[in-house]
């Protein structure tokens, strides 16, 4: 038999290879490739040996290397984040699997492509006692998209089963990549000898042999978008031209693209105010980009330079004073904003329209009285394009802008005269360079950005973990996105969260690209926010939990350049060199979580 696998850059043959577990993982591996897959990070292990070899083998792929998997898999997250697409993880059998589960569950809850790849014992050895053996077969149950127990490799398999598993490589990569994207799990059982002989491993790097034919799927799986009907169009245009009091809604996670340009062009077109989460892609971004482009599609619209909204989290801590909107248009993920869900929750406009393409629902109130499992930038696109003759009422969206306007010159005045935490981050933002990343940390990091986060006419690529909202992984996550991206990355976090991920400093001392900088007031500041705060015992050793611990010595133990700021100038200053000087950098701000609280409160008092 002389069958051959190959595509343009990898060739597979019949003479060589004698180790079936090498065979089934070049394959599976190829596949992979082929689909589209170009990363894979890898946590070191001896069962993952075939797994591997064919990843470090191969030419289309890239590797990456964490001793960690807990870290490994936010780092792979933050990769897959900031592409929009796969990445590979590996790991050995065991508990090393298990490490994987708080990176999974993220990107289940936030539509993250990412493929765990779990070496493990072979059927004989599971429920033995064998070491090192767990029972790994759907371990992360629905928190992945699609499970797979990969059949035990064999000599001279049917070429049915070779097929099976470059067809099943494909397959994983479409699933995770589909219009609903996420996390996908294949695990493979191998028996020894997991390494190539010594004749096999000289020709490794050149070619890996095999048998049988390349199965009949030669292309990644493909999807086109959904887009409205013309019946949906004409009753959506219908109900908007009937009611000039509306809002849009961009939460996190909306689409990149043409959306940006296609949301502000019929927010306009509307006369609807738009407000934009951080973490939305529309609160930070070129104006000029977006004028331009929708000056090629829709030439009536007029300027964007009063959009987004942003101060709603102030503002909306109390009645804004004004009609309660007919209609809401929602976007992306629920808002971070603890006020805006309240609001939304607290009125009754006559449409609350959600329109998602990857169909997840996305309403912890229950208020959504219609969903669109439509493409977004199709429907915003399209309904601009219909409203065309439309003229807005100007006095609905002048009284939202005015609001917004008039916060805003009270928090700046606020911001410039007191110094806490939430002052750094909106600092932070001022200095950031064009084009920049932050990823920004959960707990009290995300919230400063959401109320003091003032939009602006510049680009910047705004990241967070809030599908889960953990405190772990969020270091590995922004170095995943340097790392993806190569462009400037800031990651902001808060103390207990840098030491909840403290060893992927390691991979920080490889990224010059990234600066972090830790927000240390001596505890978990976010529980003073909280009632418990005020029951002494036990607040402070069970919730505050303050530690007494700086991180100059991490910093240098891994490596990295260290600079701490105690003040507003010295922030600045430290931020500067970040932005003139990359480099492994570690930039610590120490605060007094008590006294931060109270300049927030002290503020939120001043607008009531």
């Amino acid at each position: 038999m002389s069958n051959q696998l190959h595509n343009s850059q990898f060739t597979i043959h019949n003479s060589q290879l004698k180790n079936p577990n090498l065979l089934f993982a070049a394959l599976f591996v190829d596949g992979l490739v082929q689909a589209g897959l170009t990363a894979v990070v890898i946590s070191p292990g001896s069962r993952s040996t075939p797994l591997t070899l064919a990843f470090e083998a191969h030419p289309g792929v890239e590797t990456f290397l964490h001793l960690d998997e807990r870290g490994a898999g936010f780092y792979a997250l933050g990769m897959a984040l900031a592409s929009d697409k796969p990445v590979a993880l590996v790991c050995t059998s065991g508990t090393a699997v298990s490490n994987y589960f708080p990176a999974i569950t993220e990107a289940q809850m936030s539509q993250v492509p990412l493929l765990i790849l779990t070496s493990d014992r072979p059927h004989e050895l599971r429920h033995s006692g064998a070491n090192q053996t767990i029972d790994q077969v759907k371990i992360f149950g629905d928190q992945v998209l699609w499970s797979v127990d990969m059949p035990i490799p064999q000599e001279n398999a049917p070429d049915v089963v070779l097929r099976h598993v470059q067809s099943t490589a494909v397959r994983t990569f479409a699933t995770a990549n589909g219009l609903r994207k996420g996390p996908v799990h294949v695990n493979f059982p191998f028996r020894k000898p997991l390494e190539p002989s010594a004749e096999e491993i000289r020709d490794w790097r050149l070619e890996i042999e095999s048998a049988g034919q390349i199965s009949n799927l030669k292309s990644p799986i493909s999807h086109g978008k959904i887009t409205p009907t013309d019946d949906q169009i004409d009753w959506l245009t219908a109900v908007l031209t009937q009611h000039p009091r509306g809002l849009i809604i961009c939460g996190p996670r909306c689409p990149g693209g043409e959306f940006p340009a296609a949301v502000t062009a019929l927010a306009r077109q509307t006369g609807y105010p738009l407000l934009a989460d951080p973490l939305s892609g529309m609160r930070f971004f070129n104006r000029k980009d977006a004028k331009n482009a929708e000056k090629k599609s829709v030439p009536s619209v007029p300027s964007v330079d009063d959009l987004p909204l942003s101060s709603y989290e102030t503002f909306l801590q109390h009645d804004p004073g004004w009609p309660e909107p007919e209609i809401i248009v929602r976007l992306g993920q629920v808002p971070t904003s603890k006020w805006l869900n309240a609001y939304l929750d607290k009125i009754s406009p006559a449409i609350q329209l959600h329109v998602r393409e990857n169909g997840v629902w996305a309403d912890d109130s229950h208020r959504t009285t219609h969903f669109w499992q439509m493409n977004e930038t199709a429907v915003c696109q399209t309904l601009t394009a219909r409203l065309d003759s439309h003229q807005p009422d100007p006095a609905w969206q002048q009284t939202i802008q005015a609001t917004d306007q008039a916060t805003w010159t009270a928090l700046q005045a606020q911001l410039n005269q007191h110094w806490f935490d939430g002052a750094a981050v909106a600092a932070l933002l001022d200095h950031l360079p064009e084009n920049a990343n932050l990823l920004i940390g959960n707990s009290l990091p995300i919230r400063h950005l959401d109320q003091y986060g003032r939009s602006q006419p510049k680009t910047l690529h705004i990241f967070g973990n809030r599908g889960a909202s953990g405190i772990d992984g969020n270091i590995s996550t922004g170095l995943g996105v340097a790392r993806a991206t190569g462009r400037p990355t800031f990651i902001v976090v808060g103390d207990v969260t840098a030491l909840h991920d403290l060893n992927s400093l390691l991979l920080a001392s490889q990224t010059p690209n990234a600066t972090i900088i830790v927000l240390n007031n001596n505890g978990g500041g976010i529980f003073r926010r909280l009632p418990i705060s005020q029951h002494e015992p036990p607040f402070t050793d069970r919730f505050l939990t303050p530690h007494g611990r700086s991180f100059e010595h991490a910093a240098a133990m891994f490596g990295l350049d260290y600079l701490r700021a105690d003040n507003r100038e010295q922030f600045v200053q430290a931020v500067a060199t970040a932005v003139s000087t990359p480099a492994p950098r570690l930039i610590e701000l120490l605060t007094d979580g008590a006294q931060d609280e109270q300049i927030r409160r002290q503020i939120n008092n001043e607008f009531w």
